[in-house]
C-alpha cells in the first residue's frame, strides 16, 4: 500500500514537472517569437516605410491562440486584453497622421504576446526609443528641418504684418525624411522584454 502510494505520488510529481516544462518551452517559443516579428518589422519598416498586414495579423492570430492553448479563457482574455491596448496606445497618433496603421497593428500584436502590463512596459521604452530616433534623425537631416522651420517662421511673419496666411509650400523635389516607427517599437519591446525575462529588473507595476 505504502509502495503503491509513493509510486502515485511519484507519478504526480512527474505530471507536474512535465507540465511546468510545457508552459516554460511555450512562454520561450512566444519570446523568440515575439523578436523575430518585431526583428522582421523593423527590417520592413526601414527597407519599405510599411508594416505588412501578412506579418501583424498572423502574429496576434498566433498569440492569443498559445495563450488559449495555455491558460484557456484566463489566457484569451490575457491575450485579447494586450492586443485592444497596444493598438489603443498608438492609435491616436496613428488619426493624426504621426505614424501609420501598421505601427498601431504591430504594437497589438506585441499587446497579444505580452498582455496587458507587459504591453505597456513595452510602450513606456518604445516613447523612449522613439524620442532618441527621432532625435538622431533631426541631426542627420538638419538641413531639411531647418527649411521646414524657416518657411513656417516666415508664414508666421507674413500673417503677423499682413493678416493673412499665406503658407510657404514645400520644394517637391526635396526627399522627406520619415521616421520609420516599427524600429522604435522593436527596439523598447526587445528591451523592456530582456530587463524582465532575465530578472535583471522587474517593473513594480
Amino acid at each position: 500500500m505504502l509502495t503503491d502510494c509513493a509510486s502515485m505520488r511519484t507519478l504526480l510529481t512527474l505530471c507536474s514537472m512535465n507540465e511546468e516544462t510545457m508552459n516554460l518551452s511555450i512562454d520561450v517559443f512566444l519570446i523568440i517569437f515575439l523578436s523575430i516579428i518585431l526583428i522582421a518589422a523593423a527590417i520592413n519598416d526601414l527597407r519599405f516605410q510599411k508594416i505588412p498586414n501578412l506579418l501583424t495579423y498572423p502574429s496576434m492570430a498566433v498569440a492569443v491562440g498559445c495563450h488559449v492553448v495555455m491558460n484557456g479563457l484566463d489566457g484569451l482574455l490575457f491575450s485579447a486584453g494586450g492586443l485592444a491596448l497596444g493598438i489603443a496606445l498608438l492609435i491616436i497618433p496613428y488619426l493624426m497622421g504621426g505614424m501609420g496603421a501598421g505601427d498601431a497593428k504591430l504594437m497589438g500584436a506585441v499587446g497579444a504576446i505580452l498582455g496587458v502590463r507587459g504591453v505597456f512596459i513595452a510602450f513606456l521604452f518604445t516613447a523612449i526609443a522613439g524620442g532618441v530616433y527621432a532625435l538622431i534623425l533631426l541631426l542627420i537631416k538638419r538641413q531639411h528641418f531647418k527649411g521646414f522651420f524657416t518657411r513656417h517662421l516666415t508664414t508666421l511673419k507674413t500673417f503677423i504684418f499682413t493678416q493673412q496666411l499665406i503658407p510657404i509650400p514645400d520644394d517637391q523635389n526635396e526627399k522627406k525624411p520619415k521616421l520609420c516607427y516599427g524600429i522604435a517599437i522593436a527596439l523598447g519591446t526587445l528591451f523592456s522584454v530582456f530587463l524582465e525575462f532575465s530578472g535583471y529588473y522587474k517593473f513594480p507595476i
